[in-house]
């Protein structure tokens, strides 16, 4: 038997990872994490409460992926950096469905008997920031950045579902359907639809 890897949290989250890359979450199982590892199931317990922490734990580094992918971007004007950062959105789902999946078992901001996941909405708060620049600049005639997020998150989110879907035949399709929802959203959001 070779050497095996010192049992950390970090490796435990890794593994993880990779075996809710390669079979989703629904197969993921503290026991077979521990067969996986060459260790008994209650041996982790000292790295994870349980198996709820443990995908917490997961999804929060692709949470940090995710803003470190934002944080890269780097357009000065406010209405470009809100383009860069849907497309960044869109290729971090495509990146990893199964993880992406995860992340949004974890809100951004509070619902009804759910705290926010802090993870999320660092993530959140580093896109509506563009908005709320874009509006402060004039570029946006919308007055609520919450709102004007809110919209952007739930139309570029849609789009990384179809692509997920597999309805854009192939890359090409897929960045013209990106950059009409994107497009869409921002001229209603530059001329408000008349009240």
């Amino acid at each position: 038997m070779g050497m095996r890897a010192p049992l950390t949290r970090e490796l435990l989250i890794e593994t993880a990872r990779q075996q809710l890359e390669s079979e989703g979450v629904g197969q993921l199982s503290l026991r077979g994490l521990a067969r996986q590892l060459g260790v008994t199931a209650p041996a982790l317990y000292a790295y994870v409460k349980d198996k709820d922490d443990l995908l917490e734990a997961v999804a929060t580094e692709h949470f940090e992926q995710l803003v470190q992918r934002f944080d890269a971007i780097d357009q000065a004007d406010p209405l470009e950096r809100i383009r860069a950062l849907s497309r960044a959105y869109v290729l971090h789902a495509l990146s990893s469905p199964a993880l992406f999946h995860l992340m949004f078992r974890y809100p951004p901001t509070p619902v009804p008997g759910v705290d926010a996941f802090p993870a999320a909405t660092r993530a959140f708060d580093a896109a509506s920031a563009a908005t709320s620049e874009a509006i402060a600049a004039g570029q946006l005639a919308v007055t609520d950045p919450g709102v004007a997020s809110m919209t952007m998150w739930a139309a570029i989110h849609g789009v990384a579902e179809v692509l997920l879907l597999g309805f854009a035949a192939d890359e090409e399709a897929s960045v013209e359907l990106m950059n009409s929802v994107i497009n869409t959203v921002l001229a209603g959001q530059v001329h408000p639809l008349a009240q």
